[in-house]
């Protein structure tokens, strides 16, 4: 199974007393969320699943992609990692599933299922961690496949 975090891109600063999930994209993250999905488009396998939390910002970075995805609750900011695993249906799950969501969140995951430090692990915005569970022999592991930032594309 391929698990890919893909932090939202750069948004707008929370107003005083305004709704957190209505923030949208700057004009930088517009940019960011556009070169990470051009990067992503060519690497994504056929066949993969995409959810993201039903933030504005997230959504945004998810219609960059240009393919079908799907709004999950689960996924929005306050969510925990355990409650993320349980909806990828990590390990278990066949194939692909690329998550669209927030900080901590997605650096939490990365640390679990790395054996991190939960505070080592910070996700830049708008970049993508790659990570594949593999049975070997009779070992379970977990590999991290890539890590991309939209400032290196």
């Amino acid at each position: 199974m391929d698990l890919i975090l893909w932090r939202h891109a750069e948004a707008e600063e929370a107003a005083d007393g305004g709704d957190d999930l209505e923030r949208a994209l700057t004009s930088r993250g517009e940019k960011q969320a556009a070169r990470m999905a051009g990067w992503l488009d060519r690497q994504l396998p056929e066949g993969l699943r995409v959810l993201a939390s039903p933030a504005k910002r997230t959504e945004q970075t998810a219609r960059a992609l240009g393919r079908k995805y799907k709004l999950r609750a689960e996924l929005l900011p306050g969510g925990s990692p355990a409650e993320l695993l349980e909806l990828v249906q990590w390990p278990r799950s066949r194939g692909a599933v690329l998550v669209v969501g927030h900080q901590p969140m997605l650096g939490q995951v990365v640390a679990h299922l790395l054996a991190l430090q939960a505070s080592d692990c910070a996700i830049r915005k708008g970049a993508v961690w790659w990570l594949r569970h593999r049975q070997r022999l009779e070992t379970e592991e977990t590999v991290l496949m890539a890590v991309q930032s939209p400032e290196f594309l």
